[in-house]
C-alpha cells in the first residue's frame, strides 16, 4: 500500500509540469485537440488534484515539498487564464484595427475557420481576403455551406468589399477534403500511364468535374494540382503528412505538365481558379515541412531542367496561381524558406520567369514556419512579393499572424511598392474571362 501511495505522489509530480505546459500553450496548433472540451477537462482535473492534495494535508505537513506540490497544481488553471487573456487581448486588438488599415492588410490573408460567426466578423471588416474550406465546414449537408458562403459574399458586397476568395483542397486521390459530398476522383497520377491524348482528355474531364462541383458550393479556387515530381519511393519515413509520393503525378516533368495543364484548364472552364504547388518542389525533400525545416540542395540548372519545368509550363499556359512551399532553396537563399525569400519570389519567379500572377504561401501554421519566427516570415513574405498568406490548419492563429503584419505596417517595415504591386495582382487574380 505504501508503494502504491509513493508511486501516486511521483506520478502527480511528473503530471504537474505536463499540465502546466498544456495550459500555458493551449492556443498552440499542436494542442488543437485540447480546445473546447479538452481545456475544460484539463481545468477540472487540475482543480480536482489540487483539492485532493489540500484535503490530504500536504499544505500543512512540515517541510517544503508538500507545499511546492500544491503550488505546482495551482499553476495549470492560472496558466490557462493567462493564455486565454493574452489571446483575447490580441483578438480584440485585431478586430479594432482601423478600417483603412484593415482593408489594406486584410486583402493578403486567407484563413480556415470553425466558427462561422467569427469568420463573418473578419470578412465584413475586410480583415481577410478569403476563406479555406475543408471537411468540417461541410458538416451534414452541402446546402448549409452553400448558404454560409452566399451570406458571406452578401456581407462583403454590402460593405463595399471585393468578393471573397473561397478555396478548397480537392486534388483527387488521398487529398479529397470535400469528398463526400463531392465526387472522390482518383489521383491525377492514375492518368500518367495513358497515351498523351487520352490522359489530357481525362485530366480535363477531372478538372471540369471538380470545377462544376466546387462552383455549386460557392468555391472559386482549388488549391491544386500538385506539380512536385514524384520521388524515387512513394513512402518516405520522414514524411508524416505531406505524403508527396502518393500525391505527385509522375517523375517525368513533361507528363506532369501535360496532365496538370489539362486539369487546370478544366477547372478554369468551370469558373474555378487553380493553384499549382509546391514550388520550388518537395519531391527531393526528405523532411516534412508540416513539422520541420527542410532544405533543397539541388543545383539550380538541374531544377530548371526538371522540377521547375511543370511550374513554368502550367503558369505560362493558364491563369493558375502559384503556391510557394516552406522549403529552403539553399543555392539561392540558405537563410530562409522560399515562402518568404525575396531572392526566390521576386528574384526567380517574378523577374526571371516574369510571372505576374498571384502567389500564396503554403499554410503558415506548418511547423517549418510557425515554430520559428512567424512574424519575421510574414513581413519578409509580403516584402518579397507574396500576395496571399494562408492560415489554414488552425484558423485562430490568424490573430497572431495578422498582428505581426499590423505591427510591421505601423513601424514602417512593409515595402509600400511591393504592397501596391500585390494589390494590383489580387485585383486581377480571380478574373477567368
Amino acid at each position: 500500500m505504501q508503494i502504491i501511495k509513493r508511486f501516486g505522489v511521483v506520478l502527480v509530480w511528473f503530471a504537474g509540469p505536463a499540465f502546466v505546459f498544456a495550459a500555458a500553450n493551449k492556443n498552440d496548433p499542436y494542442l488543437i485537440a485540447l480546445r473546447g472540451a479538452g481545456n475544460i477537462v484539463l481545468v477540472v482535473v487540475s482543480v480536482t488534484v489540487l483539492a485532493c492534495l489540500i484535503r490530504g494535508g500536504l499544505w500543512r505537513r512540515p517541510g517544503i515539498a508538500g507545499k511546492l506540490l500544491v503550488l505546482l497544481w495551482c499553476l495549470p488553471s492560472l496558466s490557462m487564464l493567462c493564455a486565454h487573456t493574452s489571446f483575447e487581448l490580441r483578438k480584440r486588438n485585431v478586430l479594432q484595427t482601423d478600417v483603412a488599415q484593415a482593408r489594406h492588410l486584410g486583402q493578403h490573408f486567407m484563413v480556415g475557420y470553425s466558427s462561422f460567426p467569427e469568420v463573418v466578423a473578419l470578412a465584413e471588416r475586410g480583415l481577410i481576403a478569403g476563406i479555406y474550406i475543408t471537411k468540417h465546414n461541410v458538416r451534414s449537408a452541402p446546402e448549409a455551406l452553400r448558404s454560409e458562403i452566399s451570406a458571406l459574399q452578401d456581407r462583403r458586397r454590402a460593405a463595399g468589399l471585393p468578393p471573397l476568395i473561397v478555396a478548397a483542397d480537392q486534388e483527387g486521390g488521398i487529398v479529397s477534403h470535400l469528398s463526400p459530398p463531392l465526387t472522390k476522383l482518383p489521383a491525377l497520377s492514375t492518368l500518367a500511364a495513358l497515351p498523351p491524348d487520352a490522359r489530357a482528355e481525362k485530366a480535363g474531364a477531372f478538372g471540369r468535374i471538380h470545377g462544376q462541383e466546387l462552383t455549386a458550393l460557392g468555391i472559386n479556387l482549388n488549391l491544386a494540382p500538385v506539380l512536385d515530381l514524384r520521388p524515387d519511393t512513394k513512402r518516405n519515413r520522414f514524411d508524416f503528412n505531406t505524403l508527396i509520393g502518393y500525391r505527385a503525378i509522375s517523375d517525368d516533368p513533361a507528363i506532369v505538365a501535360d496532365i496538370a495543364l489539362s486539369y487546370v484548364r478544366g477547372l478554369e472552364a468551370s469558373g474555378v481558379g487553380a493553384t499549382v504547388k509546391h514550388f520550388p518542389g518537395l519531391g527531393r525533400v526528405r523532411a516534412d515541412t508540416h513539422h520541420f525545416s527542410a532544405g533543397l540542395d539541388t543545383p539550380l540548372a538541374e531544377l530548371e531542367a526538371s522540377d521547375w519545368r511543370p511550374f513554368r509550363d502550367v503558369l505560362a499556359g493558364s491563369r493558375a496561381q502559384l503556391m510557394i512551399g516552406h522549403v529552403t532553396l539553399t543555392a539561392v537563399d540558405p537563410d530562409r524558406a522560399a515562402s518568404h525569400s525575396r531572392l526566390v519570389v521576386d528574384g526567380i519567379v517574378r523577374k526571371k520567369w516574369n510571372y505576374q500572377g498571384v502567389i500564396m504561401t503554403d499554410d503558415l501554421v506548418m511547423g517549418a514556419i510557425y515554430q520559428n519566427n512567424v512574424c519575421t516570415a510574414v513581413v519578409e513574405a509580403l516584402n518579397a512579393g507574396v500576395d496571399l498568406l494562408l492560415v489554414a490548419f488552425d484558423g485562430v492563429q490568424f490573430y497572431r499572424i495578422f498582428a505581426c503584419a499590423k505591427d510591421a505596417y505601423s513601424q514602417g517595415k512593409l515595402d509600400p511598392a511591393m504592397l501596391r504591386d500585390s494589390e494590383a495582382r489580387l485585383t486581377r487574380g480571380l478574373t477567368l474571362d
